[in-house]
């Protein structure tokens, strides 16, 4: 049981709340602001005007609202921007969806009743979840379409999955007996109008990008000890000089995860307390960029990861609504604070980063599969018969073109506003495009690193290099071999990349 807002939802508290279901509690605290958030502004409304209260949506605000239409006026909102379409978005974001909304109206500015917040962790605790399609929100006055198709669910319509099944959601409530919503002032804007779609799915991108940078760190180690490479562009004293904390980070991570391999060189012993007398020398002084320059290439994206990470728990225990019902300062303020531009430039931040990332694992990957490059592998990574056998060739195809669209998509989604709402939405931020763009760049890296790890295994055995590994890349080899058996022969490859791809993307593989 995870008890929420008496403190600032953190990354922790997430990854027990989403991935592993843990049910959620309400501090008493957050209880009374939304008590008092809703009853000052039942009191305050009276004989003034309040923009979605008694007046109508967007360019339509000039439009007064009868008393006895006003409860009305919310459904119509739910009701009328429920019009998402394309997939629904997974299970996992839906989640983190209901959950960046309910932190956000706990902040107690909404002047919901807490009726809504009650419903919203019944949503969690049974793990229910509303139908929210990918496409639909601009992001600017929040992610209104999905937002709506939440609020459609609280009020008892629409659909959920609901045990692994679409279900009605009459049908699901009446089996639990939970009591659909009713509307008493707001709770229709105050459901809908927030950055709380495209945060929860920034949250779950956050937790495979943790996850990437970190098996992409293993495999960047693995290959350095696979060339028998030499260790101090890895090292303190090389790096320090250049002040990054992220290039820091993971040069360190890389040095300690080959301190016990057997493999790696050190210069003064090879080429500086020896004589060398070679004319043309045979072994490479250095080695290539994607080998000896990984802190300086993943660095930048650990350091992104970071900052993203900063803005977007800022963003979720933010609130982002319209109006502002503050009970305490004894006022309503209108403003923007649905406004997604914050989340929509961070996740566009680490789409650009993923993409290097996977650029990163596809040049390694051919640097094995290139025996002109390494030269020290059979062409392919070919543990069978040249020339009959084929070895990985066909997996190189799709790691290449995967990191293709990647880089397609790594356009940015943050500047490509187009007004709408009759003009009345001038500018918007695109928050859940970029947030599912991000996510779909950041699937697509496991498949790249996935085929890597299988030839780097491959690689592992044409060199008969196992008992010289360092123990970090002898477990991850063992990981590896449990999915993707050592073939000669050519064979169908595809359900083991699925198999490794579903394993990297489950576990998080911790650098010591």
């Amino acid at each position: 049981m995870i008890v929420i807002g008496d403190h600032n939802l953190n990354n922790e508290e997430v990854e027990e709340i989403v991935f592993k279901k843990s049910k959620v509690k309400l501090h008493e605290s957050a209880e009374r602001r939304v008590y008092e958030s809703y009853y000052f502004l039942k009191e305050f409304l009276k004989d003034k005007l309040i923009y979605g209260i008694n007046t109508g949506f967007g360019p339509m605000a000039q439009y007064r609202i009868q008393n006895d239409d006003q409860i009305q006026l919310q459904y119509n909102l739910i009701r009328s921007h429920c019009s998402g379409s394309g997939k629904p978005i997974k299970e996992e974001n839906i989640r983190a969806t209901v959950l960046a909304r309910l932190n956000t109206l706990i902040q107690g500015y909404s002047g919901v009743h807490p009726d809504a917040i009650n419903l919203l962790v019944d949503l969690l605790n049974h793990e229910i979840y509303p139908v929210i399609y990918e496409h639909g929100g601009l992001g600017a006055s929040g992610d209104l379409v999905q937002l709506a198709h939440l609020a459609l669910t609280l009020i008892g319509e629409g659909e959920v999955i609901y045990q692994n099944r679409l279900q009605p959601t009459k049908e699901v409530f009446e089996s639990l007996k939970i009591e659909p919503l009713k509307v008493y002032i707001r709770e229709g804007l105050g459901l809908m109008n927030g950055t709380s779609a495209m945060s929860g799915i920034g949250m779950i991108n956050l937790h495979y990008a943790e996850k990437l940078i970190h098996w992409s760190v293993a495999a960047s180690a693995i290959i350095v000890e696979l060339q028998e490479a030499y260790d101090d562009p890895f090292s303190v004293e090389l790096n320090s000089v250049k002040h990054h904390k992220g290039q820091h980070y993971i040069a360190l991570k890389i040095f300690n995860f080959l301190k016990k391999s057997k493999l790696i060189k050190r210069r003064e012993e090879h080429l500086y307390d020896k004589n060398v007398e070679e004319t043309i020398l045979q072994e490479k002084v250095q080695e290539y960029y994607s080998i000896r320059c990984v802190p300086q290439i993943l660095g930048p994206v650990y350091d992104t990861f970071l900052g993203v990470r900063e803005v977007l728990y800022n963003e979720v225990n933010s609130v982002n609504d319209n109006p502002i019902i503050d009970y305490r300062n004894r006022n309503v303020f209108h403003g923007g604070n649905f406004h997604g531009d914050y989340v929509a430039l961070e996740m566009d931040k680490l789409k650009l980063a993923m993409v290097k990332l996977s650029m990163l694992s596809e040049r390694q990957l051919n640097y094995l599969l290139n025996d002109k490059l390494n030269k020290r592998l059979p062409p392919f990574v070919n543990l069978g018969v040249l020339g009959l056998n084929l070895g990985s060739q066909g997996m190189q195809f799709t790691a290449t073109s995967t990191v293709a669209e990647n880089q397609s998509l790594a356009s940015s989604v943050y500047i490509h506003s187009i007004p709408s709402n009759n003009d009345n939405q001038d500018i918007v931020s695109m928050g859940a495009n970029a947030a599912l763009m991000a996510q779909k760049v950041i699937l697509n890296s496991f498949e790249v690193l996935a085929i890597q790890f299988i030839t780097i295994a491959q690689a592992v055995d044409a060199l008969d290099f196992y008992e010289k590994l360092s123990p970090q890349s002898k477990s991850i080899y063992d990981l590896i071999r449990k999915l993707s058996p050592k073939f000669t022969d050519d064979s169908v490859r595809y359900g083991e990349i699925r198999e490794v791809t579903e394993m990297l993307t489950d576990k998080k593989f911790e650098l010591e």
